[in-house]
């Protein structure tokens, strides 16, 4: 990036936990390696067994990232947006990419290519710490999720689930949240192995609750002490 897009979204990305805690030298080095997409909504980024282009971040926009098993059947594993990372996988490991990528939005990205991170960490060993702690961040994500599935009932996986997105599910700085987030039902059902039926439920009630207000395509978040206290149902 030049230093005028530098300058821009050097804030929103200091937004996130990872980026902000790097030295202040790897960010500009980061920075100016990377190079800005934009895509339009429905454009797939990778698909499973893809050669590895590089890592991501999301400016703007909203990233699907899943797996379709079956024609018309897709599993989705986490929607990103802002200031969120990915791709981090195949970049230290070398190998293909695991999961399907692809826009639901007119989306900004920032690519930093594979080369020009191999280039970084060759001249600085420190880059495979730094990104084997942004892999870290993503298993103790999905380790949270995996036991809300297997652990709470359908009202407390969606109550976690929003708060964690709003929270970039614990990749945001210290302090830094969003009102509002950018899913609808059906993407709620598929992370969370629900119907959008049962989703369409437990949103209903919510609002009337007064925790959440639904939109097109989006949840704000109204009482979060009260989402945060839904829990597994009395034994």
């Amino acid at each position: 990036m030049d230093a005028d897009d530098q300058a821009r979204w050097a804030p929103l990305l200091a937004r996130g936990r990872w980026f902000a805690a790097l030295p202040p030298g790897h960010r500009t080095a980061l920075l100016q390696a990377g190079r800005l997409l934009r895509l339009p909504a429905g454009a797939t980024l990778f698909q499973r067994g893809d050669a590895n282009a590089g890592l991501y971040a999301v400016l703007d926009g909203a990233v699907r990232v899943g797996a379709s098993d079956t024609p018309g059947r897709e599993a989705v594993l986490s929607l990103l947006g802002p200031p969120q990372w990915f791709g981090e996988i195949a970049c230290i490991d070398g190998g293909p990419r695991t999961h399907d990528a692809a826009t639901t939005a007119p989306t900004t990205l920032l690519l930093v290519p594979q080369a020009a991170l191999l280039a970084l960490a060759e001249a600085d060993a420190q880059w495979w710490r730094l990104l084997g702690q942004l892999l870290a961040e993503k298993v103790r994500a999905l380790f949270a999720g995996l036991d809300d599935l297997t652990q709470l009932d359908a009202a407390a996986r969606v109550a976690r689930r929003l708060l964690a997105m709003a929270q970039g599910h614990g990749m945001l700085a210290p302090g830094v949240a969003q009102r509002s987030v950018a899913v609808n039902q059906a993407q709620l059902g598929a992370m969370l192995s629900l119907s959008r039926q049962t989703v369409s439920e437990v949103l209903r009630d919510f609002e009337a609750r007064g925790w959440v207000r639904r939109g097109y395509g989006a949840v704000e978040l109204l009482d979060w002490d009260a989402l945060a206290a839904v829990g597994p149902p009395a034994a």
